[in-house]
């Protein structure tokens, strides 16, 4: 079978399970086995596919009709520009966290100075931020250690020498150490939010995407504890859900934080919330 007719197939057996990008799910898992990228799948597409590869693309495209997110059956997702490897211990890096990124790049204007990044996951937030200011040093902690050791490795493979990771509950294993900039995409989705059956998020660590109180808990714990761990002058950045905006707010204002505000990401919905330490 050629190519391009493999790829149709494929992408009217994923349309029909209900994925939200039939057609670009099919190609970039075929461009995954083949180890090709997908401008070499339109220029040649008129090829016949050998039997392994299309067993091995067979057996991808199966459990992709199943649900399961394309970046935990490649093993890799972009994020910043950066290709980040990828596994069930951790959430999948989202396009929305970039704007995380964005507003803590825009308050690191010194040369140099540390970041905390909480519940790193892959290390996604740090590793983007890190790459960007080579003169600053980075700290991604997580509490599952499957996370800081994917952590490790992206931060290995993608050569940034000033990000390091470190098994921690939080602020647990940090001891007196301060920061210039805190950062944390931390769960905020509540126990009964219907996007915990929907999509990938059904395949993604619960521990990593709900919180009680309405998705609110962790969310004020790190509000009320960061300032112990902030600089003078210091920046606390928290990613949200799009509705918690004006509760985080109102939550950093009672914490005493200064400068408060919120973020909007692409699509105009409130992402991230930010406040900052008397200097």
């Amino acid at each position: 079978m050629r190519l391009d007719q493999l790829v149709a197939r494929a992408t009217e057996r994923l349309a029909g399970s209900g994925s939200p990008s039939p057609r670009l799910d099919a190609e970039v898992l075929l461009c995954h086995v083949l180890e090709r990228d997908r401008t070499w799948l339109y220029t040649w597409g008129d090829r016949d596919i050998e039997a392994w590869p299309r067993a091995r693309f067979a057996a991808l495209l199966a459990l992709r009709a199943t649900g399961w997110p394309v970046a935990y059956l490649t093993g890799e997702r972009e994020f910043w520009g950066l290709s980040l490897a990828t596994s069930p211990a951790t959430l999948i890096p989202r396009p929305d966290t970039e704007r995380l990124v964005e507003a803590a790049l825009d308050k690191a204007a010194a040369d140099s100075g540390a970041l905390l990044d909480l519940g790193t996951g892959s290390g996604a937030i740090a590793l983007a931020f890190a790459s960007e200011r080579p003169g600053w040093q980075v700290v991604g902690v997580d509490h599952a250690p499957g996370a800081v050791a994917l952590a490790r490795a992206n931060a290995e493979r993608l050569a940034i020498a000033n990000a390091r990771f470190a098994e921690s509950d939080w602020f647990a294993a940090l001891g007196g150490q301060r920061f210039a900039l805190i950062v944390a995409n931390p769960p905020y989705l509540a126990t009964d939010d219907p996007h915990l059956g929907q999509g990938d998020v059904r395949f993604e660590p619960h521990s990593a995407l709900v919180a009680a109180a309405s998705g609110l808990a962790d969310l004020r714990w790190l509000i009320g504890q960061a300032r112990e761990h902030l600089l003078p002058g210091g920046w606390l950045l928290l990613e949200h859900g799009i509705g918690q905006g004006q509760a985080v707010r109102a939550a950093l204002d009672v914490a005493g934080y200064r400068q408060v505000a919120t973020l909007v990401d692409l699509g105009g919905r409130e992402r991230v919330s930010l406040g900052c330490v008397d200097g």
